[in-house]
Parts: C-alpha cells; structure tokens; sequence
C-alpha cells in the first residue's frame, strides 16, 4: 500500500487571513481550531478523503516567497482567465519568479506572498 498526501502545512503569519483566503479559493471549510492559534481548513466532507487539508500553523517569522513546496490550482467551473479575475478579486496578487511570459499558468502570492500557480486545464471538481 502506497501513502497519500493528507496535510499540506503553510506558516504564517494570520492564520484567519490565510483561512479565509484559501477557504474562498478552494471552495473548503475550517475544520479545527486549536489553541495555539493553527487552523485546519478543508473540503466540506472533512478529513480523509481524496482531497488532503490545509493546516495554516501560526509562527511570527514564516519565509514567504518562492518555497520548495507550494500549491498548484486548476479551474473547476470557469476557464483560466475568469478564475485568475476571481482569485485577484480574493487578494492574490501576480508573482514575478522569472517566467518568460510563455507558460500557460499563473504564478500569484496569497495575503502573506506565499507564491502559488493557477494552471490552465479544468478539472472536474469531485
């Protein structure tokens, strides 16, 4: 049996910011609060199922910027250019990372400039 990816885990600085923003993109849900100011947002059906979750875990010095790790979006019900009007009207905001202008996707920060990439290709959203 092979493992799955269940968690992605992104400091910040404002986890309710990032909760909201991310929650608006995705399409998810807080699932958990705990005391030490994380949150855990997700899909409306919870934990454990295909989709993995999103812990936003508090730290007063996250490294924003180009990670080794970061989060790719596809549309699920609009094409490309709506959803890239869509995430700007959340507070995306464009990212230069050194792209020649040829690339078929996007790269934009969240509220705290954690770079993500908005692809071309829909997918169907279940």
């Amino acid at each position: 049996m092979a493992c799955r990816i269940s968690e992605l885990v992104l400091e910040c600085r404002e986890p309710e910011t990032l909760a909201q923003f991310w929650c608006a993109v995705l399409d998810y849900i807080v699932l958990d609060r705990d005391d030490d100011g994380s949150m855990e947002i997700g899909p409306r059906e919870g934990f454990g199922g295909p989709q993995p979750t999103i812990i936003l875990s508090p730290t007063d010095n996250p490294t924003p910027g180009k990670a080794r790790l970061h989060i790719d979006v596809n549309p699920t019900d609009r094409d490309q250019a709506a959803e890239l009007a869509r995430l700007l009207e959340l507070g995306a905001r464009p990212a230069d990372i050194g792209q020649s202008g040829d690339e078929q996707w996007h790269v934009l920060a969240d509220p705290e400039d954690n770079y993500f990439c908005l692809l071309k290709a829909r997918i169907d959203p279940v």
